[in-house]
């Protein structure tokens, strides 16, 4: 009896850890959109490109993802990725998270550079991925965007960038505000030179970098939806004592104002940039 009784809590027990395991993965496999509210399950919602199948909400996307939807399978050559994040302001802990988000993302910085084809067309990339410290923009980023356009003009390729940031990084200081400038000067060297630049900006792109390349391009491109600004809504309101139209840094509110050229979905992206790149190889 005594054995029958502690056979029964054990299978109770075993029972209870296959449910808690089996809730676990079930858990797992589902995530809910932020904007409206239903649940999903995970892999469809990769299969579409990480894009809401219920109301077309486009998630964030790491670079890495970002650049097999975008350029031609194998195409891709990274650029600059032996560049080391350094501590010139001696920011108590910063090294440290650096180090523990280059285990965790299995990227060296919040952008990735290249050179790659769209369709055929050979193009300089680089691609922002706010799972490295928000895309934030230190001297590393600063420098892979300037040397990717410096090669660009050496080979005389147009160059597209891909914006998702939080701004400047706070804990390099005045140096990474310093790469405003150098971003944009590179900018301008391309535009000398002729080539194309085109800037997409994604959720959310914001602080210096808005500030600085992302809102040079020739073309200028958003994804829908995507957050887009200088400073968040509170700041710019206390800042100036007025009232803001509702949605104001929103890809729609500044298309309509002539902010930027289209809003694209991720289904067409690519589509969208070979037709820009064929064109201007015409017209060049």
């Amino acid at each position: 009896m005594v054995i029958d009784k502690i056979r029964k809590v054990s299978d109770t027990k075993i029972k209870t850890r296959q449910n808690i395991q089996a809730s676990d993965k079930m858990v797992g496999k589902w995530m809910k959109c932020e904007y409206c509210k239903e649940t999903l399950y995970k892999e469809e919602v990769r299969a579409n490109l990480s894009v809401c199948p219920n109301c077309g909400k486009h998630f964030r996307l790491s670079a890495r993802r970002r650049i097999a939807q975008i350029l031609d399978e194998g195409t891709f050559r990274e650029q600059n990725t032996n560049m080391q994040t350094t501590n010139p302001l001696d920011f108590k802990g910063y090294l440290e998270k650096i180090h523990t988000l280059q285990e965790k993302t299995n990227i060296k910085e919040a952008i990735k550079t290249g050179f790659g084809e769209i369709e055929g067309q050979k193009v300089a990339i680089g691609v922002m991925d706010e799972n490295f410290m928000m895309g934030s923009m230190g001297c590393v980023v600063g420098e892979k965007i300037t040397c990717l356009i410096e090669e660009a003009i050496q080979r005389k390729l147009p160059v597209i960038l891909f914006c998702a940031s939080g701004g400047a990084r706070m804990q390099e200081g005045m140096l990474s505000l310093m790469q405003m400038a150098k971003t944009s000067s590179a900018v301008a060297k391309l535009a000398e030179a002729g080539l194309l630049y085109i800037s997409v900006l994604t959720d959310p792109t914001t602080g210096g970098v808005t500030a600085s390349f992302a809102s040079l391009g020739d073309i200028i491109l958003a994804e829908p939806g995507s957050f887009i600004g200088f400073a968040g809504p509170r700041v710019i309101e206390q800042t100036i004592g007025q009232s803001l139209p509702e949605g104001f840094q929103k890809a729609e509110f500044l298309l309509e104002h002539g902010f930027i050229d289209k809003i694209v979905e991720r289904k067409d992206m690519k589509k969208i940039l070979a037709q820009i790149l064929r064109l201007h190889t015409h017209i060049s």
